[in-house]
């Protein structure tokens, strides 16, 4: 792993958290992977296509998220995210805050990083 491979991969969480509360959901599927796989704190899984899909009828719907980075690894074309999830959102119409800790996977494909998968898990 280079600093600058963490740097990309760290600027990268940022635009990917950025689309999600401003609803550029364009901008977060050029940043994912055909194949991701979005698991939520609930033990749902959504694909890109189901995610987008929620997020473009307003059953996710994000006010505000905070992402604290605890670690970064990079082992060859995959990037390893630990960190948290801190958000006000309305999913299904109820309000909600959220405290989970998060993993997300990026993966470099063809010289492009890519969002491969996310896991969120309720902080207790």
């Amino acid at each position: 792993m280079t600093a600058d491979d963490a740097e990309i991969i760290r600027e990268l969480e940022e635009r990917r958290f950025g689309a999600m509360t401003a609803g550029d959901f364009d901008s977060f599927a050029e940043l994912a992977h055909p194949d991701l796989a979005y698991t939520h704190s609930s033990g749902s899984l959504d694909t890109l296509d189901s995610y987008l899909a929620k997020c473009e009828n307003g059953y996710y719907v994000y006010h505000r998220i905070d992402h604290p980075i605890e670690r970064i690894s990079i082992v060859g074309d995959t990037a390893v995210v630990i960190g948290e999830m801190l958000a006000d959102m309305t999913a299904g119409g109820v309000r909600r805050q959220l405290g989970n800790r998060s993993i997300a996977v990026w993966s470099r494909v063809d010289g492009t990083w890519k969002f491969l998968a996310y896991q969120a898990t309720a902080k207790r």
